[in-house]
């Protein structure tokens, strides 16, 4: 044991070398593993979190700057772990096998602790771990700035002496587009999902958002503070669980759900993204050009008076575009928007859109300020639909067969040209 005791400050100072190295390799690991939008958090939050989100504006600093502070202690950390060894093989309590015994687990010790461990725990705990590294990280890249000029021209002339060649690989090549296009004409299939999707893109400047969206009564909205326990182990219909205003029922920011790997319990609306605000008339066209410019996933639809009537969210314009016959019907209920009973009888919901009822009986029918089968009824009616109220419209007949108190409605469809020979 007395042999062991001069070689303690050594093996503290490896210890405090393996620390600082897994410093900085989880700070690489959860920093480059934020996606966008939890970047768009950081700036928003405390000064770690600021410093943290002002360094990933010069990657290549940071990156370079982690990456000598880690050759720097390992440097250290190898030269120290040499010496405990010589010493031990000149050691006559321990020899030449404790010598070598030290080196392999020093090696191990720090791949393990160092490298393995931290980058794993960092990734599953990135935006935790942002709260705290960011300051003495972006401390840490200063302190190498003065000699950062120096590294760049050293990385400058090894690429130009060792890759002289070398060039920055594009995306994509022109040949490599041809080549996909040739491989893809011959293949029937591609040609006519290409045919569809290229459809439904020019159809989104015919399609109204108040079409498309989620009815207000088919999703929950939540009032901050917004805990775990308040979503009762169920993950929304939509997907996203959405804040309203502190003092009212307005919708004012949206968490995609299945995006975060764990939720805190309490305070769930700080993880929220805003939302983008349209009116009902808008196209989804237009809705899906704000979204992507502004990197938004949900957009709130609005009537006249500005109150909330439904939501569009970027998932459901992606199906309306890449779906060979998007019915939203199907994809809020899970159910078809309309059956064939017989010859001349057809039973349909009511949320199915006039646009996509026309298409399937391949007919043309009367303009209408509605876009549903419902909103129809009820206008032609003058109040809420009941079961068998009737109306026509163009060459179909309606007739309501089944309501509810949440607005949902069946309504049996027969040609009006057809009872009119029979």
């Amino acid at each position: 044991m007395a042999d062991w005791i001069p070689l303690f400050p050594w093996l503290i100072a490896m210890g405090v070398l393996v620390c600082c190295s897994a410093f900085f390799s989880a700070s690489e690991a959860a920093l480059f593993c934020l996606r966008a939008s939890d970047r768009r958090q950081l700036a928003d939050g405390n000064a770690s979190q600021r410093a943290a989100n002002k360094l990933l504006t010069r990657a290549d600093r940071l990156l370079a700057a982690i990456l000598f502070w880690n050759l720097v202690i390992n440097i250290v950390y190898f030269a120290i772990s040499s010496m405990v060894s010589i010493r031990l093989d000149e050691s006559e309590s321990f020899g030449q096998v404790w010598a070598i015994g030290f080196a392999i687990g020093s090696l191990l010790a720090i791949i393990f602790f160092s490298e393995m461990l931290p980058k794993s725990i960092a990734v599953m705990n990135a935006d935790k771990l942002v709260k705290f590294i960011g300051v003495p990280l972006a401390a840490a890249v200063r302190v190498v700035d003065p000699i950062m000029p120096m590294l760049t021209t050293v990385n400058v002339i090894s690429l130009r002496i060792l890759w002289p060649k070398f060039k920055r690989e594009s995306e994509l090549e022109i040949a490599d587009i041809e080549r996909a296009i040739e491989i893809s004409g011959k293949d029937t299939s591609v040609i006519k999902q290409e045919q569809t999707v290229v459809e439904n893109i020019v159809q989104l400047s015919n399609i109204r958002v108040d079409e498309w969206m989620r009815p207000r009564t088919q999703f929950d909205n939540y009032r901050p503070p917004v805990r775990r326990s308040d979503l009762e182990g169920k993950l929304p219909a939509s997907g996203y669980l959405l804040v309203t205003e502190p003092e009212s029922e307005e919708i004012e920011k949206a968490i995609r759900l299945d995006n975060h790997f764990k939720l805190p319990e309490e305070n769930l609306e700080r993880l929220g993204e805003p939302v983008l605000y349209m009116p009902w008339s808008a196209t989804v066209a237009d809705a899906l050009e704000r979204m992507s410019h502004r990197d938004r996933k949900v957009t709130v639809v609005l009537n006249e008076y500005g109150e909330t009537v439904g939501i569009l969210t970027i998932e459901a314009v992606l199906e309306a575009v890449f779906t060979y016959s998007p019915s939203r019907s199907k994809r809020l209920l899970d159910h078809n928007p309309i059956a064939k009973i017989k010859d001349d009888l057809w039973v349909a919901l009511g949320m199915m859109s006039l646009r996509l009822l026309a298409k399937h009986f391949d007919t043309e029918l009367p303009e209408s300020n509605n876009v549903t089968i419902a909103g129809l009824v009820q206008e032609e009616v003058q109040r809420l639909a009941r079961t068998g109220d009737q109306c026509n419209h163009g060459p179909l007949h309606f007739q309501v067969v089944e309501t509810d108190d949440r607005g949902m409605m069946i309504v049996k469809i027969t040609r009006s040209d057809q009872e009119g020979a029979e």
